[in-house]
């Protein structure tokens, strides 16, 4: 009987160190840091990353196989997915050209992980387009919303304008999408140019989205993602050429005021022309610039 009391104190005393190891690694981090990623290739559409590896800390006997989980830091413990990886390097497609991306990487496995690395910064190679943004509007909470944008051929070859679709993303407060669109100038003619607003009813959630949401009405008080797109009838741009300003200028139906603070497009206005990246633009349904996501 003392023999067997004594296994059975030395079995729950193995166990305890096990929980007690458990627990101290649900605590904190039970992997290194990964090194901060190092930009190898960068195209418009991809980039090729590499990182130092991370190691398990503390009882190699608990070591597992580590995965790295390459991420865009948007808060705290929030991030957007970007890829996994089981090596040191990635490869990360279907990017937007011409667009910054804050990008870190962080271990994981079973009964372990890290804390993310420090944050690489990087602007992906341009696509055949860019938009540039003129915010003429100081008061972000009045009864209009009023940019200019410059659309540029930043490509080796011609760029048809009817194939390039621009959208300015909004996201309506208070599930009000009443939106009246208007060109008030523009270089080309704003005969050549066709605004359309879009919406989409939660829960479709938040952009990126690809297909408007069947008709319908939103929730009253629920806010909605969407966007004026922009497309044009006609036109070519040579290499380096741009469209020239086109000025515009949206309001409600009823003339009521537009906190556009929480637009995904809007930047403060400076005077300044800026690239803005949160305005995206495709040609031929392929995204050559701005992100959204």
């Amino acid at each position: 009987m003392p023999a067997r009391r004594l296994t059975a104190v030395v079995a729950l005393a193995a166990l305890a160190s096990l929980l007690a190891v458990d627990t101290a690694r649900a605590d904190g981090p039970a992997i290194s840091t990964p090194g901060s990623p190092t930009v190898m290739v960068n195209q418009p559409h991809q980039l090729t990353l590499s990182w130092a590896p991370a190691t398990w800390i503390g009882d190699p006997a608990a070591e597992q196989p580590i995965t790295y989980e390459v991420q865009v830091p948007l808060g705290p413990h929030t991030y957007r997915w970007l890829g996994t990886s089981t090596d040191t390097t990635i490869t990360l497609t279907d990017l937007a050209p011409g667009t910054t991306y804050q990008i870190a990487v962080a271990a994981r496995a079973l009964g372990g992980f890290s804390d993310p690395s420090p944050v690489t910064t990087v602007r992906t190679a341009t696509g055949r387009a860019t938009v540039s943004y003129l915010n003429l509007d100081w008061s972000p909470t009045n009864n209009q919303i009023q940019h200019t944008l410059n659309v540029t051929n930043t490509g080796t070859g011609p760029l048809d304008l009817s194939t390039a679709r621009v959208r300015y993303h909004l996201r309506f407060e208070g599930a009000n999408t009443s939106l009246v669109p208007n060109c008030d100038w523009a270089v080309l003619g704003c005969d050549r140019i066709r605004q359309t607003v879009q919406f989409f009813i939660p829960p479709a959630g938040p952009p990126p989205l690809t297909t408007p949401t069947p008709p319908g009405y939103p929730i009253p008080g629920t806010p909605v993602f969407g966007w004026v797109e922009l497309t044009f009838t006609d036109g070519t741009l040579e290499p380096g050429e741009s469209t020239g300003p086109i000025q515009l200028r949206h309001h409600r139906h009823s003339w009521s005021d537009i906190d556009e603070r929480d637009d995904p497009s809007w930047l403060a206005a400076t005077s300044q022309w800026a690239e803005n990246t949160r305005i995206t633009l495709d040609v031929d349904g392929v995204r050559e610039f701005g992100d959204v996501s």
